[in-house]
């Protein structure tokens, strides 16, 4: 394959992902102007939600204006004045990072990677910037600076994995990440013994526990929306929004799936979430007020959990049991026993790690998503971060002293 053609099937990749994207919206939305409306409004007031909702889904904040009529029938304070819109539905990230590391696979399994890489990020940043200018109107304006860096960054980062991924596939050298790789390999290997292995523990056992909070967490929501599956359907039937207006809805409601599993794990740590100023869902109780119109947030647990309180446990088992696993691994053999120091430090290292990436997590989940109280919804990224590093890591640091203790082998019980 020539560069010419790498190159053309790379920009037409990175066509097809945004094309992807906005049509997840647009389909239901080009559906409901036939369906509901009967072609009688102009369909570029439809394009510019479904381009909305798709830099939304990127990290872009919209600013909206309503009119008198609309802002006095949701009856919310600061509903007559500009006010933001920052919750990021995270599915949509999720398929652009998905799609980019095919992208980048893809283009390591030919002889131009960086050719490749490079048409289909800067076509990606290209149709970015339009979608971004054709979204602005009357009532949604989306920031335009973020609309030119933040889709682009988050389908890039995908890229750059998935090119890394196909390069060690291939064996291949890509010049640039090569180049990098081998500097970081080189300051690593000047770190002494101790310090890599604890470096080495903390992240793999770290990153493991951060999954395995977000994994109960999944668990727990699937439980949550099984078990009040009755209370949901009841709100779709309260919204009355019809066949296409559900099918909408039930599209945005997938696509904030995985903010709720990053919610539940707040849950878990301990701080929970708000939905709204002056309200709290975590483990002592919930408090709310009026809710977003959303059938999905009747799964929210109601009233004071009776045990709620066992659900601060998940965090430091989790971190308990990875640790015991990752002192397994570390101890392996050929590697030179270590101190009693290096795996304190190795667990609570553990702890700062899944702390960071479920700080991040959390941060990112959050943000505004109306007027009034409605500005603070999701969890607090600080709070998130500290109370997960601090479970975890006392949790990891008691697992890494306890890992050294070995049950006996089958060879050794026969003997």
């Amino acid at each position: 394959m020539n560069r010419i053609t790498t190159a053309l099937l790379a920009a037409l990749e990175a066509l097809l992902i945004v094309a992807i994207g906005i049509g997840i919206a647009m389909v239901p939305l080009t559906v409901l102007w036939a369906a509901h409306f009967g072609l009688s409004v102009e369909w570029f007031v439809f394009w510019r939600a479904a381009a909305d909702i798709w830099l939304l889904g990127n990290g872009v904040d919209l600013t909206v204006q309503l009119g008198p009529d609309v802002a006095a029938a949701l009856a919310l304070t600061g509903a007559d004045t500009p006010f933001l819109i920052s919750v990021v539905p995270l599915g949509f990230a999720m398929l652009s990072v998905l799609m980019g590391v095919h992208t980048g696979r893809r283009a390591a399994e030919t002889p131009h990677l960086v050719t490749g890489v490079g048409v289909a990020v800067g076509t990606y940043a290209v149709l970015a910037a339009l979608v971004t200018v054709s979204a602005v109107s009357e009532t949604v304006a989306p920031n335009q600076l973020q609309g030119l860096v933040l889709p682009t960054l988050i389908y890039a980062a995908g890229v750059l994995v998935g090119a890394e991924l196909g390069r060690r596939k291939t064996a291949g050298a890509v010049v640039g990440l090569d180049r990098v790789n081998r500097g970081i390999r080189s300051a690593y290997q000047r770190i002494p013994h101790t310090g890599r292995t604890v470096i080495e523990g903390a992240l793999r056992g770290g990153t493991a526990a951060a999954a395995g909070v977000l994994i109960v967490s999944a668990v727990a929501v699937a439980v949550l929306i099984a078990v009040n599956y009755a209370t949901i359907i009841g709100l779709y039937e309260a919204v009355q929004a019809g066949i296409f207006g559900g099918a909408t809805i039930t599209l945005a409601q997938l696509a904030l799936i995985p903010n709720l599993v990053i919610w539940a794990a707040a849950w878990f740590v301990g701080p929970g979430i708000a939905l709204g100023a002056g309200t709290t869902v975590s483990p002592i109780g919930t408090v709310v007020g009026t809710l977003p119109g959303l059938p999905l947030f009747g799964a929210l647990p109601q009233g004071t959990p009776t045990y709620g309180f066992l659900g601060l446990l998940a965090p430091v088992l989790i971190g308990f049991v990875f640790a015991v696993v990752t002192r397994q691994f570390l101890d392996r053999a050929g590697v030179p026993e270590r101190t009693t120091r290096a795996h304190v430090f190795t667990g609570l290292g553990m702890g700062v790690v899944a702390g960071t990436l479920l700080g991040l997590l959390a941060w990112w989940s959050a943000g505004a998503m109306g007027p009034g109280r409605l500005v603070q919804v999701g969890p607090n990224p600080l709070l998130v971060g500290a109370l997960a590093a601090a479970e975890i890591g006392v949790a990891a640091a008691l697992g890494m002293l306890a890992g050294r203790v070995r049950l006996p082998s089958r060879r050794s019980a026969k003997r």
